[in-house]
């Protein structure tokens, strides 16, 4: 496992369904053939603040049912351009989830309740933990799937196919 599946930032906390909408305002939906600029939006019908204050490496943290409504498959695009570290959430809408992974966004599903918004935390893909600095405790994941632990290792299904030809896991 690369050791890019350590990664360490601050939470940003949000609640429970969370829309592709508050992701990815559909206001601004003339921006998707330019989702660097859009990434500069992202989030801000849930936290106004978001996009400006979010450094590289840095988590969204949620509560249940993050990504549901339409498969806007940029709302995970912009969340990852903007240099989030990871999404971590009780649970994901299942096409989110999907499009997360299909682009190399690490989407990771636990009880979030004992997170708050500015907790520093160190997610380690490999060993199954998160650990809140902030805290002094550690929370257990849901592990990912071999194959999805591939596609985030190649960046996403598109780059995993380019590189191996087909979908192979060895």
């Amino acid at each position: 496992m690369s050791a890019d599946y350590i990664k360490k930032g601050k939470a940003f906390k949000f609640g429970d369904n969370i829309s592709t909408d508050h992701i990815a305002p559909g206001r601004l939906f003339h921006l998707r053939n330019d989702l660097v600029e859009f990434s500069k939006h992202v989030l801000e019908d849930a936290d106004i603040n978001f996009a400006k204050n979010v450094q590289k490496g840095d988590f969204v943290v949620a509560g249940s049912n993050f990504g549901l409504g339409s498969s806007r498959e940029h709302a995970p695009q912009i969340i990852k351009i903007a240099g989030v570290g990871a999404v971590i959430a009780k649970s994901f809408a299942r096409i989110f989830y999907r499009n997360a992974i299909n682009i190399g966004l690490l989407a990771i599903e636990c009880d979030t309740d004992k997170i708050d918004n500015g907790d520093e935390l160190v997610v380690d893909i490999k060993n199954g933990i998160i650990k809140d600095l902030t805290k002094n405790i550690e929370l257990k994941i849901t592990p990912l799937p071999e194959v999805m632990i591939k596609l985030l290792e190649d960046n996403g299904l598109v780059l995993h196919l380019n590189k191996h030809g087909d979908f192979k896991l060895a």
